[in-house]
């Protein structure tokens, strides 16, 4: 088993444009549109970020995964050790790593709807965020690179940061943004 994440970002202008790419490409729904709520976990010293690493809880529908994911490895493709497994139960899930002096340090959802196209080594995701619409690439460099190319864009589109940092970068322009990436509670979506 692979335990290498290799992805990249693209900022898309909205959903339905990015659907229509997506599907004119050939590929299919492999999971539904779902609301994603995701935790990350730190020490009180912000220890994890500040080497590098990530520790995660992620809540979509009734499926509940936890996720470490290891330094970054420089490249055109974001790239890192990624460990996951699935619990059966969030609030104890998050009750274990609290007891491991892990607490919640930032939030953010969105919703994500997978895509795949029939025996090939990746998948896009179609990511609804607070902040903007994005498509993600996972799989083989070489994979994500013609496909990226086949949906319309170039490696200078590229995006690899993750989620809180491009939420750090969105606070800094709007300030009054909440501290957490998330929908505003009224949002029905």
């Amino acid at each position: 088993m692979n335990h290498e994440e290799v992805e990249v970002k693209l900022r898309v202008a909205d959903a339905e444009t990015a659907l229509q790419k997506i599907r004119a490409a050939g590929f299919q729904v492999t999971a539904a549109r779902v609301l994603e709520q995701n935790f990350v976990l730190d020490t009180p010293a912000s220890s994890l970020r500040k080497d590098g690493l990530l520790l995660r809880i992620r809540r979509a529908g009734d499926s509940v995964t936890c996720t470490f994911k290891g330094h970054e490895i420089p490249g055109p493709h974001k790239r890192r050790e990624e460990r996951e497994f699935r619990a059966s139960d969030f609030d104890e899930a998050v009750a274990l790593f609290n007891g491991l002096g892990y607490a919640t340090a930032f939030r953010y959802e969105k919703y994500r709807t997978e895509f795949a196209r029939a025996g090939e080594p990746g998948h896009v995701t179609l990511d609804e965020t607070p902040v903007g619409v994005l498509l993600e690439l996972e799989g083989p460099a070489d994979w994500i690179d013609r496909t990226a190319k086949e949906l319309g864009f170039t490696p200078d589109r590229y995006i690899l940061s993750s989620y809180g940092r491009l939420y750090a970068e969105w606070r800094a322009k709007h300030p009054e943004a909440p501290p957490d990436m998330i929908f505003p509670p009224a949002a029905t979506r």
